[in-house]
């Protein structure tokens, strides 16, 4: 999976896709239905994406969208990590608290 090889935010990769594909933003944002404007600010990471529009970008650039989707979730949290100037350890602890909550589950 290339999101393993970057470390690019989820709007850079979504231009590296489109640019790739030699597409313009406006050919993009007609085929997953949305502003033109959003697809930018989505782009230049002003704007989120919904996991649904998410899944409609993946699948028009025949992309796997846990691919895109954890591009997307990792910004999340790197971003919240940055903001609150928080300690790398926080990550460990959260992963914990993961192992917990699907134990719960079972």
């Amino acid at each position: 999976m290339t999101y393993l090889k970057s470390y690019k935010t989820f709007g850079e990769h979504l231009r590296t896709l489109r640019e790739t594909a030699g597409l313009t933003l406006k050919e993009v944002a007609e085929n997953v239905e949305i502003d033109i404007s959003l697809l930018a600010k989505i782009e230049r990471n002003e704007r989120q994406p919904t996991k649904q529009l998410i899944k409609k970008i993946s699948k028009y650039f025949k992309v796997d969208d846990k691919e895109l989707l954890n591009e997307f979730l990792s910004d999340q949290i790197a971003y919240k990590i940055l903001d609150e100037e928080a300690d790398l350890n926080v990550l460990k602890v959260a992963e914990k608290k993961i192992k917990y909550g699907i134990a719960k589950l079972k």
